[in-house]
C-alpha cells in the first residue's frame, strides 16, 4: 500500500488504522535486515573496538528499528537514513556509557584467508591508520565511519550530521588527504 493508499483508507476510516501503523507495516523487515546488516555492522566496526559490542550494537540497532516501526515516517527520511539515525544514537549510547571514546581498533582484529606476511602487512597498516584517526577530532572519525564503514553516501551524511553535503564532502577531502600526507 503507497502512502497515498495508507492516507485516503485513514481519511476514509474516520477513526480507523494509524497511517504509520500502515506505511510500518508495509516494510518487508527480512528484505530490510538482509539489505541494511552489512552496513550498519560495518558502521560499529569503525566505532567500537570489541567484536562482541559490534555484534550487540548491531543487534539492538534492529531491535530499537522494530520497537519504533510505527514511528518511521517515510515523508521525513528514507528508510536506511532513519536505520543508520538509531544506529548512531545506540553508538553514542555505547561511548557515552564507557566513556572512553574509541577509534577504529577494531580493524585490527579483522582475520581474512591470507599468508601470515599478508597479515603482519595489514596488521601494520591498520594500526598505523588506528593511531593516525586516533588524533582527528570526533566530527572527522565519525563521519569517515559513516563513510567508510556504514557506506553512506555524502547526502546521507548531511542528513545525519546536520551538516551540507558539500561541507561533508570537504571535511571528508581533507581528511582523507591529511592522512595520506601522514601516511
Amino acid at each position: 500500500m503507497t502512502r497515498e493508499e495508507a492516507l485516503t483508507k485513514h481519511m476514509n476510516c474516520g477513526a480507523g488504522q494509524d497511517v504509520a501503523q500502515d506505511v510500518a507495516q508495509d516494510v518487508d523487515w527480512d528484505r530490510v535486515y538482509a539489505e541494511q546488516l552489512p552496513r550498519i555492522y560495518n558502521y560499529f566496526r569503525f566505532r567500537v573496538p570489541s567484536q562482541m559490542d559490534v555484534e550487540d550494537l548491531t543487534s539492538r540497532t534492529f531491535e530499537k528499528a522494530w520497537a519504533a516501526r510505527t514511528r518511521y515516517r517515510h515523508d521525513v527520511a528514507g528508510f536506511a537514513t532513519w536505520l543508520l539515525s538509531i544506529a548512531r544514537n545506540v553508538a553514542i549510547d555505547h561511548l557515552r556509557s564507557r566513556r572512553n571514546h574509541l577509534s577504529i581498533d577494531v580493524a585490527v582484529d579483522i582475520s581474512t584467508e591470507v599468508t601470515p606476511e599478508d597479515d603482519a602487512t595489514q596488521g601494520s597498516d591498520i594500526a598505523r591508520l588506528v593511531k593516525l584517526t586516533a588524533r582527528l577530532p570526533d566530527r572527522e572519525r565519525e563521519l569517515l565511519a559513516l563513510k567508510y564503514g556504514a557506506a553512506s553516501s555524502n547526502r546521507l551524511i548531511a542528513q545525519l550530521t546536520g551538516l551540507s553535503e558539500s561541507n561533508v564532502g570537504t571535511i571528508l577531502s581533507r581528511t582523507v588527504d591529511k592522512l595520506r600526507s601522514q601516511w
